[in-house]
């Protein structure tokens, strides 16, 4: 049984964020917008982590587009053992699950508010996740009711912000932003996605969209700058074909840019736990 926090919280209700025994910290990744391919960032971060010899989670929080199944190539159903425990798949040494996975086919989930608060609390508290350095959290795109219900449910260590250099995904960066600071979760970052081509050629950058948007917008806001993300048609067809490119290790050049936002997170996760006293997640 979790005690309280020392600090008395006049917010706290009893149904406030339950720690999660066993897990040092909980980073969620959202985006203001869909298409800015946070999945393929949350993937590849899981598994970049796990490579670098962290053991990692990932919870596919995003009810309405679950692809973390089709980009880890996985699609089995997990195990339940016991009193109604759930086991994670395993993939590439990162401990999966997915609404997904408990929802086969296409058929679009139309839930609302309460149901998705119940399935993202349940994913919590029932998935026999073990210990996990890292549990990362793949939120639905947008600023609506499950991300909001998430980070009341437990102790968010801090967001991951994606978002790509249009000026539209930008805007709605924003919006993600103050979000998380309405809510009180400290953002690790923000991170630009399809930053620019790698013209295959002459080995030049081309700035499809426009240049810096993503630094510029971190600046203004005092954020940490994650790093830049190429629009590198392999990443996407490893994610497309269940296989990661971070899979092919950190001198692959397609994947560097990964490892290193992945670096990034690590340092930036340890900052804000240190500068919170160490992670409120392990109090038990």
């Amino acid at each position: 049984m979790a005690h309280s926090h020392t600090h008395p919280n006049p917010q706290s209700q009893p149904q406030g964020p339950q720690s999660l025994p066993g897990v040092d910290a909980i980073i969620t990744v959202g985006s203001g917008k869909g298409g800015v391919g946070k999945t393929t960032l949350s993937v590849n971060l899981a598994v970049a982590l796990a490579r670098m010899g962290y053991k990692v989670g990932l919870l596919d929080a995003d009810i309405y587009g679950p692809n973390v199944p089709l980009m880890l190539g996985t699609n089995e159903a997990p195990h339940v053992i016991g009193e109604n425990r759930i086991l994670p798949n395993e993939r590439f040494g990162v401990r999966m699950i997915s609404v997904g996975l408990l929802n086969p086919g296409d058929k679009p989930l139309v839930w609302r508010g309460p149901m998705l608060h119940s399935v993202i609390r349940q994913f919590l508290s029932q998935v026999e996740w073990g210990q996990l350095d890292f549990l990362i959290v793949d939120l639905p795109p947008g600023t609506g009711d499950v991300a909001i219900s998430l980070i009341q449910t437990v102790p968010v260590t801090g967001a991951v912000v994606v978002t790509t250099p249009s000026d539209v995904a930008l805007q709605d960066a924003r919006k993600a932003i103050e979000m998380f600071k309405q809510v009180k979760v400290d953002i690790i970052g923000l991170v630009e996605n399809m930053s620019y081509l790698m013209c295959p050629h002459c080995n030049h950058e081309i700035d499809i969209f426009s240049k810096g948007g993503g630094e510029t917008t971190a600046t203004n806001f005092g954020l940490p700058f994650l790093g830049k993300i190429e629009l590198d048609p392999d990443i996407r067809k490893g994610g497309d074909g269940g296989h990661p490119i971070v899979l092919e290790g950190e001198g692959n050049s397609h994947a560097k840019s990964l490892f290193a936002f992945a670096k990034k997170v690590v340092e930036r996760t340890k900052e804000i736990q240190h500068a919170d006293g160490g992670s409120v997640v392990q109090i038990t």
